[in-house]
């Protein structure tokens, strides 16, 4: 069984806990593990927090929104969010944050919840920044959407 859906979502702060119950409320009627369905939801309010901070501004040619795809297919959940940003010129790796640090946690975090994660540029002209991360699914005991 797959099950896939995407949200165009205005950049504001609001738009984050739609996406997150949209991607629990999939993951809890599919009869995925809650445990598992915790963590990518964590890592996605992590992604949209970005994509809202740091996503483009319209004044400056970025738009005011972002996008979201999840991917339920077989055995892992695969998500992507992408917004329209400055983007990055090479493929963005993930480094720590400092100790100290009030902010730049996200993205570790995402890494630590996600099994394999990929940040990088969008390859259109409008630009902007994906990052996608994906987990292997674990599934309830009589989960009515069960892989098979």
């Amino acid at each position: 069984m797959s099950i896939w859906w995407s949200l165009h979502l205005r950049r504001e702060a609001a738009s984050v806990p739609l996406a997150r119950r949209l991607l629990v409320g999939t993951m809890e009627t599919a009869g995925v593990d809650p445990e598992i369905s915790y963590d990518l939801s964590v890592a996605l309010t992590e992604a949209c927090a970005n994509a809202v901070e740091h996503g483009g501004r319209a004044a400056s040619g970025g738009s005011e929104e972002y996008r979201v795809t999840a991917y339920l297919d077989g055995e892992k959940c695969r998500i992507e969010v992408a917004d329209s940003g400055p983007g990055f010129s090479r493929t963005q790796e993930i480094r720590p944050a400092r100790a100290d640090a009030e902010h730049g946690r996200g993205l570790c975090l995402i890494q630590e919840l996600a099994d394999h994660v990929a940040i990088g540029s969008r390859p259109s002209r409008s630009g902007g920044t994906v990052v996608s991360f994906d987990r292997v699914l674990k599934w309830r005991s009589g989960a009515p959407l069960l892989a098979v």
